[in-house]
């Protein structure tokens, strides 16, 4: 990094956003296998913040990877350069009184400590989005399990590299016997729980 970079705060501060915002600013982690739900929960919830006339925003997982960090791979290394790029972006995000929601595997605890230090432990909530590997199998909504299972694909999560369930999640939604709707509607209610809407 070059040593003459300065950070330049903003006319307005993430204070007076929130305030305009009318909620607090912050980023819900969802983690999970492939085909768990992430995304599809999130893009639920983020219509549900919306319609609540909240500041709330989806990075995706393939959404980011056809732009920002379409220069990386599948590899440990290259997954670990997504997260510490997702976690930077999502972290302005935050700044700007947003609620963002982050739909990223994430297989490694490690890296979703690391975005937990970026952005800041009391503004960071991981959502485990806890579906059985099984049932992820048999949604394969995109093909990639079974490519996996073929070694078409190497490096992929549940099949032949690992995920790391997280250990003490802000919020665990298990998907089994519930609809899209009520995994989202949960989590809006666990965030007016914790004051943030």
């Amino acid at each position: 990094m070059s040593e003459n970079i300065v950070w330049s705060d903003g006319y307005v501060s993430r204070e007076q956003f929130e305030k305009k915002n009318g909620h607090k600013g912050c980023v819900l982690w969802f983690t999970g296998l492939s085909g768990s739900g992430k995304s599809t929960i999130a893009t639920a919830l983020e219509h549900l913040l919306f319609e609540l006339k909240t500041q709330v925003f989806v990075l995706d997982g393939d959404n980011v990877r056809h732009g920002l960090n379409k220069d990386l791979g599948f590899t440990e290394e290259g997954r670990k350069e997504n997260i510490r790029r997702i976690s930077e972006v999502a972290n302005l995000f935050k700044e700007s009184g947003s609620i963002t929601l982050t739909a990223f595997i994430s297989p490694y605890r490690a890296d979703r400590e690391q975005a937990r230090g970026v952005i800041g432990e009391s503004d960071f909530l991981e959502v485990f989005i806890d579906t059985p590997l099984e049932t992820c199998i048999e949604r394969d909504p995109k093909g990639l399990y079974k490519k996996a299972i073929n070694k078409e694909i190497p490096n992929f999560t549940g099949i032949t590299d690992p995920y790391e369930e997280p250990e003490n999640p802000a919020l665990h939604i298990t998907t089994e016997n519930k609809s899209v709707e009520e995994c989202a509607q949960e989590i809006v209610n666990k965030l007016k729980v914790k004051g943030i809407i």
